[in-house]
């Protein structure tokens, strides 16, 4: 029997929808979580890191071939481990051709110090483009028995190593020891951990050590403050080894012994190493000071597999007191800039285990090795394994100080500076570094500025869009980090929190795998009928929030963007990002650089997930995804959208910038060279992404910036800048209708005019 017209509509309009049929959403069990979601899943994701971290041990099996048949058979099965250390570690600059000059002036005069069998020369030499070494030469009166570069920690100057000034016990001047013993010694300044150079005057002076000041600019470019003085000790080797045919060793204490250490695994021509004061278990390696933090270490390399690089060559460990370093600094104003991070003495039994782990890799046969504990023994263990017979033996004559004037801090600044200029000059010129890096490399016409679309009418994008796959991997895997363990079921979890006169509000929790989740709260207008697929836009909270924020009390940053677009017939989603609590998020992201993570390694595997689950929903148009990001959630909408196809488009509002700036320049106020932070670079991302690069990745879904005037997170010419790059490739295939940026005269909020009319537009969804 057919129903009347009039009673059939009568009839589809009182069944109730979707949004208001229960507290669940229909194939979902009831949400029961209480108390803090947010801090719970803050808890799990660092829980699932620490498990990565302590897995990585085993797993880092997976990266070595080691071949132990031959020495020579050793060191070729090692060779891509070997040049991914130094990759890691930032050795990618060409050094200049090498002198060791002594130098000096009519008040101290080159020779700074002697006796009756040994001279002491202050030296430079050449390193990089504008960048020296500098430091001590102890030259024996007879022959060199070999070359000892001997590393002091980064807060002890080559003098006190040498007898020359006080501050080092007379055991543990081990530059006097060796040169007393007959050998040529030189001693490299490190930078120390002081903060008297760390800012600009004309800006803000921070509570940075040296060595993070110099670590985070560098680190975003791809180098590090540790490849640095790696590159000072090898440009020394380059020396002897051109000068001079003598056995070559490196000895190290605290910071100085990690150079060493790290210098003997890169460059084979160094014959024995004896690091003091630093070897152990690195595990808890996140704990310590940020200059230490490098990309994907422990994926890869524990202390003992760093020892096995340096096999079949000798290697000398000297259990030792670390150097005490109880954080950063006290901080100049109210606030720190610096990160924590503490370096402590480990106990002898943690040491001797991670040094019996290299018989796990390296047999004993295949290198001479010691574990000591003496000052005493350690040398003698360093000049037997450089084929000498001296009992290294420390008399109580020190050398004679001629100098009538000792600046250490002069000295230790100008070798600061030297840095920042050389990370300063790679950033400026890092535009082109990345269109040759990306662009070029897939469109080398590009090129040719005469280039025109009307030129080349019949180009297609299909190319550039194909090749950039790769390219996204590459952001992926080694700029944001992946983390491969398959994603579980969602299993959702949900309970209806909001009921308002267009929609409905639910909470949702999803499984990611481990002990980690998803959580959100999904809007559902209540004007949608079964059968219906409508576009959802994600909506995206920025630093310190959580889904409400952009749903309901009109903060002024958000002004309840998700409701609004709600109520205008979209559905939206507002997921929790892991950016709440600020300790948690950066402790999150220090723990995930050590196994080649950060917190958007999580946060990606949780957008896999929703866009997984709204997929599965009958009410959802898979295909019209969009995401739209304030603050840190802009920052979110030029990394998680362009590396996932589910979202058709993305909007970044109050963040788009001229990334690499903002993060590394020590020129402009706006950088976080001047912030707290410090969580903010991401390894080698300025050499190779910056947001125009990511945008390339978006193309050719649609792509909207939101800039407010007055919004001091960037100034109008840095985002102009970067934009002009995105929309001068959507104009080159001829998409430039996907593409816009909105200037508003406000400040760090939404604005909510074009974006809405861009969401309009893009997901095709009428005006209501």
């Amino acid at each position: 029997m057919k129903l009347p017209l009039l009673s059939a509509a009568l009839l589809v309009m009182a069944l109730p929808t979707l949004a208001q049929q229960s507290e669940t959403l229909p194939d979902t069990q009831p949400l029961i979580k209480d108390g803090d979601i947010s801090e719970q899943m803050h808890a799990a994701a660092l829980e699932d890191m620490d498990q990565l971290i302590t897995d990585s041990v085993k797993t880092r099996a997976k990266h070595w071939h080691r071949n132990v048949s031959s020495p020579q058979a050793y060191v070729e099965s090692i060779r891509e481990n070997r040049e991914h250390f130094r990759h890691i570690i930032g050795l990618k600059d060409k050094r200049v051709p090498v002198a060791l000059e002594r130098y000096g002036d009519e008040t101290n005069l080159a020779l700074v110090g002697k006796t009756k069998t040994y001279r002491v020369y202050q030296v430079r030499w050449p390193v990089l483009e504008q960048v020296s070494g500098e430091g001590l030469l102890l030259e024996p009166k007879g022959k060199p028995r070999g070359y000892i570069i001997a590393i002091p920690d980064a807060d002890q100057t080559p003098e006190q190593i040498a007898g020359l000034a006080g501050g080092v016990p007379a055991e543990a001047q081990i530059a006097r020891r060796f040169v007393e013993n007959g050998f040529a010694v030189i001693v490299p300044v490190l930078i120390n951990r002081s903060d008297a150079g760390s800012g600009n005057p004309a800006i803000l002076m921070t509570n940075m050590p040296h060595r993070e000041w110099i670590h985070r600019q560098a680190y975003m470019m791809g180098r590090h403050i540790i490849g640095y003085e790696v590159q000072k000790v090898l440009a020394l080797v380059d020396w002897v080894n051109i000068h001079r045919h003598d056995q070559i060793g490196v000895a190290g204490y605290g910071e100085g012994g990690l150079i060493a250490m790290y210098a003997a695994a890169v460059d084979t021509r160094i014959d024995a190493a004896l690091v003091s004061g630093y070897f152990k278990s690195r595990q808890r390696t996140w704990r310590e000071p940020l200059y230490r933090n490098v990309w994907g270490l422990l994926a890869e390399f524990g202390d003992a597999e760093i020892a096995s690089l340096i096999a079949p060559r000798g290697l000398v460990i000297h259990y030792t007191d670390e150097p005490d370093v109880d954080g950063p600094p006290e901080p100049k104003g109210k606030k720190s800039q610096a990160a924590p991070g503490r370096l402590s003495t480990p106990e002898f039994d943690e040491v001797e285990e991670e040094y019996l782990r290299i018989d796990s890799l390296v047999p004993a046969s295949l290198q001479r090795r010691s574990l000591v504990r003496s000052d005493a023994a350690a040398a003698n263990a360093l000049a037997k394994l450089l084929k000498t017979d001296a009992n290294m033996a420390l008399s109580k004559e020190l050398p004679q100080n001629l100098r009538q004037t000792y600046l250490p801090a002069v000295r230790q600044l100008a070798q600061m500076k030297e840095l920042e200029a050389h990370v300063q000059r790679l950033l400026r010129g890092s535009d082109q570094v990345r269109n040759e890096f990306y662009l070029y490399k897939i469109m080398p016409e590009f090129r040719n500025e005469a280039w025109t679309y009307a030129q080349f009418a019949d180009k297609k994008p299909d190319k550039f869009i194909t090749a950039s796959k790769e390219f996204r991997k590459t952001f992926w895997d080694d700029v944001i980090g992946r983390i491969d363990s398959p994603l579980p079921t969602p299993k959702p979890r949900t309970r209806k929190i909001y009921d308002k006169p267009k929609w409905t509000g639910y909470e949702v929790v999803l499984d990611v795998g481990g002990e980690g989740f998803a959580w959100g709260v999904l809007l559902l207008p209540k004007d949608l009928q079964p059968g219906e697929k409508r576009p959802v836009v994600v909506c995206q909270h920025g630093r310190n929030g959580v889904p409400s924020d952009v749903i309901e009390g009109d903060k002024p940053a958000y002004h309840d963007f998700a409701a609004h677009l709600a109520e205008r017939g979209f559905i939206t989603l507002a997921p929790h990002n892991l950016y709440k609590v600020e300790d948690q998020y950066r402790t999150l992201s220090r723990k995930g650089n050590t196994v080649k993570a950060s917190m958007f390694s999580v946060m990606l595997r949780h957008h896999e997930q929703w866009l997984n689950w709204l997929a599965s929903l009958p009410q959802v148009d898979e295909k019209r995804v969009g995401f739209y990001g304030l603050s840190y959630g802009g920052e979110s909408a030029v990394r998680i959208p362009p590396l996932l196809d589910g979202y058709c488009l993305s909007i970044c509002s109050g963040d788009f910038n001229d990334w690499t700036r903002k993060v590394a320049t020590t020129e402009d106020k706006h950088s976080f060279m001047f912030t707290d932070e410090w969580e903010m670079p991401y390894f080698n991302m300025g050499s190779t992404f910056s947001y125009a690069e990511l945008t390339y990745l978006m193309f050719p879904r649609p792509f909207m910036v939101e800039r407010g005037h007055h919004d001091g997170v960037s100034i109008d010419p840095w985002v102009a800048y970067e934009y002009a790059k995105t929309r001068w490739l959507y104009a080159q295939f001829g998409q430039e209708d996907r593409t816009e940026i909105e200037f508003f005269n406000g400040g760090h909020t939404i604005n909510g005019q074009g974006t809405f009319e861009f969401l309009h537009k893009q997901l095709n969804w009428p005006k209501r």
